[in-house]
């Protein structure tokens, strides 16, 4: 069969993106990784289906598979990047403040800038609110903490494994974990690390945590470090994305580490997210809501038979 495509990447996180709004698309594990993969296919850490919502009031939804042809339940650089296909193809009413995306992690509002051809250049996508309690990421860890959110405009405390220790292949590492719509596991480094992210081992630290057995049902895992600069924070990170591998961004990611900064007290509620493929601006408001801002670009259109 023959498919249309366009491949989109937010901060470097590229994918597949498909109209899928006939909803007849069934593509098998070995099918997405082909397509993902950069050597045989056309190169991407993730497809996405655009597919009819689920609920009312969305006018689409994302369906996300990762590039070993895993589904996954959210995507934060992905949703943006569905966003700019949704935008730039006409499928949004020209002029409308923003529109939401269904996802299997829930709906997700979405507002959007354009160029001056209409096409649409960042998006500040409403990542939810994240979720802290051991069975909810889900992680066997026994919870460390407390964290106080906002919930239907109470104040509760949820359980939270925060700064948990984990022998890894390189010694002992702290972990703390947030669910994002995807489960999240962050530990902080040193100083060096912000110097020279790149100088750091992630192809043996990542997978072994990936899979460790205290993560169920697998984890992303983030490696970052807090640097506080005169005008505000700045979080420099690399992830190992479950299902994928180190990819230049994370959406989800980028929210995990910044409420595990906020949280550990390394950070207040806003900062700059630096991943290897640009930035992100991420805020967990007062109402626990995670707000993250960047870029879409679309890379090339075309058409791969299988």
């Amino acid at each position: 069969m023959q498919i249309y495509f366009n491949k989109i990447h937010g901060t470097g996180n590229d994918f597949v993106v498909i109209d899928d709004f006939s909803n007849e698309l069934e593509l098998t594990a070995e099918q997405v990784a082909l397509l993902c993969d950069r050597h045989f296919g056309i190169g991407a850490d993730g497809l996405i289906l655009v597919r009819p919502p689920a609920r009312p009031g969305s006018i689409a939804y994302m369906h996300y598979i990762n590039a070993d042809g895993t589904l996954a339940e959210m995507c934060g650089n992905g949703i943006r990047c569905m966003a700019k296909y949704l935008v730039d193809k006409g499928f949004v009413t020209s002029g409308a403040d923003g529109f939401t995306v269904d996802t299997l992690a829930g709906p997700r509002p979405i507002r959007y800038e354009t160029d001056g051809c209409a096409k649409m250049t960042r998006a500040t996508v409403d990542m939810g609110s994240p979720l802290f309690e051991p069975v909810a990421i889900p992680t066997t860890l026994a919870p460390t903490s407390a964290v106080a959110i906002v919930t239907n405009g109470h104040e509760i405390d949820q359980p939270a494994v925060v700064d948990s220790p984990l022998q890894t292949a390189i010694g002992e590492m702290t972990f703390t974990c947030v669910n994002m719509g995807n489960p999240h596991a962050v530990t902080f480094m040193g100083s060096e690390f912000a110097a020279d992210p790149l100088g750091f081992d992630i192809n043996t630290v990542g997978p072994q945590m990936e899979s460790h057995p205290v993560f169920p049902q697998k984890a992303n895992i983030e490696f970052a470090t807090v640097v506080q600069e005169p005008n505000g924070v700045r979080i420099v990170m690399r992830v190992w994305e479950r299902g994928v591998g180190e990819t230049l961004a994370c959406g989800t990611g980028a929210c995990a580490t910044a409420v595990a900064a906020a949280i550990t007290g390394r950070a207040g509620r806003k900062a700059t997210l630096q991943l290897l493929g640009g930035n992100l601006e991420i805020e967990w408001q007062e109402n626990n809501h995670v707000m993250m801002t960047g870029p879409a670009v679309t890379v090339f259109e075309g058409s791969i038979e299988l």
